[in-house]
């Protein structure tokens, strides 16, 4: 498991190539799914309230977030239809 920080904008004193998946840990919340499209990377985690956040990825900069899904299932579909 690997522990990834963000300053809101990017993922800090990461790899160029490194991608944080399923089970690691970002601003110390749990990754619990990871999706690509393009070259987006989309990154479900469960937040502290328990609800589900998406950050969204262009190599290590967050270009979209997204807070307060009910579940997983909802983030995903929000992020399958383009909402996210």
């Amino acid at each position: 498991m690997k522990h990834y920080h963000s300053d809101g904008k990017k993922l800090l004193h990461v790899a160029y190539d490194d991608h944080p998946g399923v089970g690691d840990l970002i601003d110390g919340m749990h990754i619990l799914s990871t999706h690509t499209r393009e070259s987006d990377l989309a990154l479900f985690f469960q937040e502290d309230s328990g609800q589900i956040g998406v950050y969204v990825l262009d190599d290590n900069y967050i270009v979209g977030r997204v807070f307060g899904f009910d579940t997983l299932v909802d983030a995903v579909n929000a992020w399958m239809t383009d909402e996210v």
